[in-house]
């Protein structure tokens, strides 16, 4: 059995609803089990996270950077990195803001760094731009809501909640994203997994 941890912080809850699609991605991969854990439990219950085999960090992009609640995380968790307890675990990261760009690469590139200076190895999406619409990209509004990597993202799912509750964003597509992305970390993880055995 192989466990993937979701780190997330969410400030509205738009980010919130895109973590759980990311865990019930990851929880739907056979022999792997899904936790969720906002960046306050996590912080409470750091050691626990050193049994993960994979962590997904997943937070709003603010004023184009990581969230202070994600990046408070992230300097608690400092301690691992001098232990290098994280080293050759499995990583992804995910983001969301009010429009379709907000900046939110440097997010992800921030919560790779992080990744990357634990010694943990990253992700990516696998998913073309709007990978189940693709004849969107030949128009020019391009893809749309029900489109899959809409933003065309391949670091990691970036969802789209403009000035909507968290009831009506980010869009069905951009769950969909974020759903496969965590299925897909978690099928990596589990090969992981089972080739060290």
């Amino acid at each position: 059995m192989a466990r993937v941890d979701v780190v997330y912080h969410s400030g509205f809850g738009h980010t919130r609803r895109m973590a759980e699609s990311v865990a019930r991605g990851a929880g739907s991969v056979e022999g792997v089990q899904a936790r969720l854990l906002e960046v306050g439990q996590a912080i409470e219950d750091l050691d626990a996270l050193d049994d993960a085999d994979a962590i997904i960090f997943g937070c709003p992009t603010y004023m184009g950077n990581i969230s202070a609640e994600m990046k408070r995380f992230l300097e608690a968790a400092a301690r691992k990195w001098a232990a290098q307890a994280w080293r050759d675990k499995i990583a992804g990261a995910f983001t969301n803001s009010a429009s379709y760009s907000g900046d939110k690469l440097n997010t992800l590139l921030g919560l790779v760094i992080n990744a990357m200076q634990h010694g943990m190895i990253y992700v990516g999406t696998g998913i073309l731009p709007a990978a189940n619409d693709p004849e969107s990209l030949k128009r020019p509004e391009g893809p749309g809501p029900q489109a899959h990597n809409r933003v065309g993202s391949f670091v990691g799912p970036m969802g789209v909640s403009f000035e909507l509750p968290p009831s009506e964003a980010p869009s069905q597509g951009d769950l969909e994203t974020a759903e496969a992305y965590g299925r897909r970390v978690a099928e990596i993880t589990l090969r992981f997994v089972r080739g060290a055995a």
